[in-house]
């Protein structure tokens, strides 16, 4: 069902009531990652249930942040070689996505699958976005569907792009170094008038390495993507999946030098580190741990296939070709994909398979995954 349109003052007030009322139930007290499902996906309330426009590539057009799709087709474009590439392997013809966000990359993929692709499923609990997702894919009708929930079984190639980075993580604490130093886990609690604080317990939860060093530090643990990850495992009966995120390996993520962690948010195309202020106005997000995302992938039963920067992969799947067919003002856009200082390096992408393993066009030259 459509979200009803809000002010964003009025929609601000009512899912800051909504979430006090959870830190009430809960005894003055909730984990972070409980704060931030809530300030995303509280029906009609949360950041992406509500009506507001999230992508694009300009503030003026009322969006927050850009994702690869927005920025050029020639992103889609590109994935949709190893898509086909991947449901010729698995012997499969349906495309499952994930978080299908404005519809940009599923109408690039279909327009250049064409008939490879039998059915194209959107998974999307967002109903706003599905109703623009519609409008966009109108053309494609007949191929799609929508669902909020994964069936029991499946199979088809899986595309996530800037999906995991919106799951909601828990945040560790620690005071004093290495030696000694107590962890905590950060929650939210209410403070003077209402307000939202930061409020820290002891816990038994650790990040999964020991990090060195005598300062503070923070950072995040991934529970809800590494069950996210071992679900697709339990029911994808053949396939192959593709996750295309902001993160790092394990060693440069619990690095001692990253110690106030990777929340971030992302509101008019700026960038803050606030998240208990404008809920439901701007995007929360954490940075991707991919050693901790393929070692859940592998003990569940799938392959790991390849991890590698997005510009290693679009340029093993052929976008320096597709980009000299274009104008010089359109390859400014397309640059950026790969482009070292924009999303090159930062952005991964790891692919997993069950049932069937190949060598990947995608990893063909800079595969990393030695390195998770």
């Amino acid at each position: 069902m459509r979200a009803v349109t809000k002010r964003p003052d009025s929609l601000t007030t009512a899912l800051q009531t909504h979430i006090a009322q959870a830190i009430a139930a809960a005894g003055g007290w909730i984990g972070f990652d409980r704060f931030m499902a809530l300030a995303l996906y509280t029906p009609g309330l949360g950041y992406y249930a509500n009506d507001s426009t999230k992508f694009g590539t300009m503030p003026e057009s009322g969006s927050d942040f850009v994702t690869a799709p927005e920025l050029t087709p020639l992103f889609g474009q590109t994935l949709a070689e190893q898509v086909a590439e991947a449901l010729a392997q698995t012997g499969t013809h349906e495309v499952w996505e994930f978080g299908a966000g404005s519809g940009a990359l599923a109408l690039q993929l279909l327009d250049a699958l064409g008939d490879r692709v039998h059915r194209y499923t959107i998974v999307d609990l967002s109903g706003s976005l599905r109703a623009r997702q519609q409008a966009l894919l109108a053309r494609h009708a007949h191929k799609l569907q929508w669902v909020d929930a994964l069936p029991a079984q499946f199979e088809g190639v899986v595309v996530g792009n800037e999906v995991l980075d919106a799951m909601p993580v828990q945040l560790l604490a620690r005071q004093g170094g290495q030696e000694g130093g107590a962890w905590h886990e950060r929650g939210v609690a209410l403070g003077d008038g209402g307000a939202f604080v930061w409020a820290d317990r002891p816990t038994s939860l650790r990040p999964p390495v020991e990090i060195e060093g005598p300062h503070d530090y923070l950072t995040e643990i991934h529970a809800q993507g590494e069950a996210f990850i071992r679900t697709l495992a339990d029911r994808l009966v053949r396939g192959a999946i593709f996750l295309l995120d902001y993160g790092f390996g394990e060693s440069e993520y619990y690095h001692p030098q990253r110690a106030m962690g990777t929340v971030m948010c992302h509101q008019a195309h700026q960038a803050d580190d606030n998240p208990l202020v404008s809920v439901g106005l701007k995007d929360i997000t954490a940075h991707v741990n991919f050693t901790a995302m393929a070692l859940a992938a592998q003990e569940a039963g799938l392959e790991v296939l390849g991890y590698t920067t997005q510009a290693h992969f679009l340029i093993n799947c052929g976008l320096l070709q597709k980009m000299e067919q274009l104008p010089q003002a359109a390859r400014a856009n397309a640059v950026k994909l790969i482009m070292e200082h924009e999303m090159g390096e930062l952005f991964k992408v790891l692919a997993l398979a069950k049932g069937a393993s190949w060598n990947v066009l995608g990893f063909a030259q800079g595969d990393r995954s030695h390195r998770l």
